[in-house]
């Protein structure tokens, strides 16, 4: 086999790992859409304010430190002790239920029947509040995320390829993780939305907001509950990003490249948002190591969204979206 063949290969393997990362993303902003019909802009963002938290929980850093310390002229930063992530996971996660009540209390039950581009830019307002209260929180410096998920290169797969083509593929151990993690984040959501009363609630309350609260469906039940697995699948993708390359407030922007996975996948459909991630991931990859020689490097920034428009062009719901027929 030629080495550009094997190079090919491991960039798409590589490629596969990347886009299990963007999917943990896009499938927050399956579960909200589902729910409410609208596209969650703050679903990047949450992810970032839940990686800071846990980094703030696990480190015992006292939040809002820098805004106690500036109005008493203190000097306090932490409480002197630290948490394992057994116990810190759990609390953040505690903190995103509570963060999903507040937003359905002050943001969402005073927009019932509203019309979705007046969602969409409350999600927008809440998108920038949250970046801020994060800021103010826990502060705007790069913090290191460490949970216990080994990181660098795979020695099982180096060995395997190895063995098996004579050259051994560099992967890394937390996107394999990442892997494993997304599977059965998938297969949960899907068995939540198939076959239990809440996940049936759900699919009526995007159908129709009117008609689920008329069957006896609390609309704002079942927006704190979706807000709250959203808030959830927020917090895996943010110890996966956060581990690998740090808890920044650049990690918000990993939304951007959710929208042609959604685009791809369709943004009903949570298998969808990994096969969109998955063709993402590998698309990109191999795109930039056939072209890069030809037309120069950067190509992965922008090679996304050509394929989403292509798609947007020619399939508008995606792989696996609904197709939406509206009288007229």
């Amino acid at each position: 086999m030629s080495d550009t063949v094997l190079f090919a290969l491991e960039a798409a393997l590589n490629g596969l790992t990347v886009g299990i990362m963007y999917s943990l993303v896009a499938l927050g902003f399956v579960l909200i859409f589902k729910a409410s019909g609208i596209f969650n802009f703050a679903q990047g963002v949450m992810a970032l304010f839940a990686a800071l938290t846990l980094v703030g929980i696990q480190t015992g850093q006292v939040p809002f430190s820098h805004l106690i310390n500036a109005a008493l002229g203190t000097n306090i930063h932490d409480f002197g002790f630290t948490l394992p992530a057994i116990l810190s996971i759990p609390l953040t996660v505690g903190v995103m239920v509570l963060m999903a009540l507040l937003i359905e209390r002050l943001v969402l039950k005073h927009l019932v029947n509203q019309e979705p581009i007046i969602l969409f830019m409350a999600t927008i307002g809440l998108a920038y509040f949250l970046e801020g209260l994060g800021d103010i929180m826990w502060g705007a410096e790069v913090k290191p995320l460490d949970v216990g998920i080994p990181q660098g290169m795979s020695s099982t797969v180096d060995e395997f390829t190895y063995n098996l083509f004579g050259y051994g593929f560099y992967i890394d151990v937390l996107s394999l993780w990442a892997l494993g993690i997304a599977a059965v984040l998938v297969t949960a959501l899907v068995v939540f939305s198939q076959y239990t009363k809440q996940g049936r609630a759900l699919r009526a309350v995007a159908d129709d907001h009117q008609a689920a609260l008329s069957v006896g469906i609390s609309l704002r039940f079942i927006w704190v509950l979706t807000w709250s697995i959203a808030g959830i699948v927020a917090l895996v993708a943010g110890i996966m990003w956060g581990s690998k390359s740090g808890v920044q407030f650049s990690l918000s922007l990993i939304a951007l490249k959710a929208l042609p996975v959604l685009i791809l996948g369709g943004f009903t459909s949570i298998p969808g948002a990994i096969v969109g991630g998955l063709l993402i991931g590998v698309g990109e990859k191999l795109f930039d190591f056939f072209m890069q020689p030809i037309i120069g490097g950067a190509t992965e920034n922008w090679f996304a969204y050509m394929l989403a428009l292509v798609f947007l062009l020619f399939r508008p719901q995606g792989l696996f979206g609904e197709k939406i027929i509206e009288r007229v």
